[in-house]
């Protein structure tokens, strides 16, 4: 006892706790830490365990009053989360320090340490550190219900084009997947003569239907139908409808302008043909090489005369490049990646006579005397056309050849890449889809200004092969291809390394 108190003594600054008697630095409350937490508890009023939602279908938590959003485990978008859920009791403490305790993924809790400090008796400080658990709870979100309920959509964009082809379809497909504009979709409806976009919000239908404006022609027209109200908070529930219409036009197509529209394009000739659609009209004339972007086809439109099924195969029996043409005044821009040529033909079905066609074409440079060569006999064919009825038989031409014949099997067989499809659902497959198809990945050899805007990817179950007993037909470039990219899964179930194919 002697030894205790002359430590005490010699111990400046120190008192005894009024409490229990032991010695401590002095403290406004003149109190150890130990009595004050015994009488004093400063996470009082704070919830120690509280409840969270947690929607099991889209992996978001609720956010009062009204939002979801997507937070991964231990994150500190989860933190603030938690934080907020118990936001008006922690506002009478000062929050020191906040973190998550580790727990098992699937244990349905969160549990989140916290160290508070608070002003207690005659001005002390206490500090207290203590544990709240959360607990994760189902509870399904809005949009989710919606579709489980079959009522997910609040707007929808209808794609229509009025033409046999889709080959602008299939090249608006290819722009969707690059520019990623399929990932706010709900659903993707393919009908006959078009697609259907559905979303969850009217906003993100607008930047669907800015994207196509941008990328084809075309016009639209916008409704909605009232599907709920609430008179007492004054709030509406609509359903919105875009209906996007693409121009009737594809490639290849031989279309007739109006007179004003012809020579308002540079005194071109009434009778083109359509080389792509991109975000304009590109044409062609095949007598002079005029080749024109027409951006003003809904004030004046025009139709195609014939569509891909009525082509016809002919034989170049003679080819001649016209070297100088005569330019009439005002005439437009002359195309620099076609050749002029004079072409006598012959279809392949009247080899047994001697009757043979002559005529200009734009496809001097790829034509030689032998070659098949694929066209439209405007001479034998019905045209009903309002345009083509005024105009005097000598300027309309016998034959409009479109593009040169190749082996078809041939190339698929060569064809040593692939593109990449939007999932959708289909009412009904028609046996034509795959020829257009077909005729679209020929078109994507043959055009690099279309190829440039698609993603292609090298498929590495066809070898890559020489090009020495190639037939000339076009062909893509390893260099023109993306390596496709596939995430693998090792036998833990765990996602691996990405593995280029």
């Amino acid at each position: 006892m002697e030894y205790m108190t002359e430590s005490i003594n010699r111990t400046p600054g120190h008192i005894l706790c009024c409490d229990c008697g032991v010695p401590i630095s002095p403290n406004p409350a003149n109190i150890c830490v130990a009595c004050l937490r015994s009488k004093v508890d400063i996470s009082q009023g704070i919830p120690k365990q509280v409840s969270i939602s947690f929607c099991k279908q889209c992996q978001r938590y609720f956010q009062p009053p009204g939002t979801w959003i997507q937070c991964a485990l231990e994150s500190r978008e989860l933190l603030a989360l938690c934080l907020k859920k118990i936001k008006a009791p922690l506002s009478k403490v000062r929050l020191v320090d906040a973190s998550f305790v580790w727990t098992e993924p699937h244990s349905k809790r969160l549990k989140v340490k916290l160290t508070i400090q608070k002003e207690v008796m005659n001005g002390a400080i206490l500090q207290q550190v203590f544990v709240v658990d959360y607990v994760v709870q189902s509870q399904m979100c809005g949009d989710c219900h919606r579709v489980e309920a079959k009522d997910f959509w609040k707007a929808v964009v209808q794609v229509r084009q009025k033409t046999v082809h889709k080959k602008t379809f299939y090249y608006l497909e290819q722009l969707i997947l690059k520019y990623g504009m399929h990932q706010n979709t709900l659903r993707i409806k393919e009908i006959h003569d078009g697609l259907d976009f559905y979303y969850s919000s009217k906003q993100h239908a607008q930047k669907m239907v800015e994207f196509l404006q941008c990328t084809v022609p075309t016009r639209y027209k916008a409704s909605q139908r009232l599907i709920s109200q609430d008179i007492h908070s004054n709030t509406y529930n609509y359903k919105s409808t875009f209906s996007v219409e693409i121009v009737p036009i594809c490639k290849d197509n031989v279309v007739c302008l109006s007179p004003k529209l012809a020579q308002s394009l540079g005194n071109m000739n009434q009778i083109c043909v359509c080389i792509r659609v991109t975000s304009v009209i590109h044409l062609i004339d095949p007598n002079t090489l005029q080749d024109i972007d027409g951006n003003t086809f809904w004030t004046h439109p025009f139709n195609s005369l014939c569509h891909p099924k009525q082509l016809e195969e002919f034989i170049v029996m003679e080819c001649s490049i016209v070297r100088d043409l005569k330019r009439s005044a005002g005439a437009g821009m002359i195309s620099k990646k076609h050749t002029l040529g004079e072409v006598w033909v012959q279809k392949t079905s009247e080899m047994n006579t001697d009757k043979q066609y002559f005529c200009r074409t734009h496809l001097g440079h790829l034509l030689n005397p032998g070659d098949l060569v694929l066209g439209f006999d405007l001479a034998n064919c019905n045209l009903n056309d309002e345009h083509v009825n005024k105009m005097k038989s000598d300027r309309i031409p016998d034959v409009v050849l479109i593009k040169k014949n190749y082996d078809r099997t041939k190339r698929q067989r060569r064809r040593n890449w692939k593109l990449k499809e939007l999932a959708r659902d289909r009412e009904n497959m028609d046996t034509d889809n795959e020829r257009q198809y077909q005729d679209f990945l020929e078109d994507l050899e043959e055009d690099e200004a279309i190829r440039k805007n698609v993603n292609i990817y090298r498929d590495p179950t066809i070898p890559v092969e020489s090009d020495t007993d190639d037939e000339g037909a076009p062909r893509i470039s390893l260099a023109e291809m993306l390596e496709d990219l596939h995430i693998s899964q090792d036998a833990t179930g765990e996602e691996g390394e990405l593995m280029m194919t």
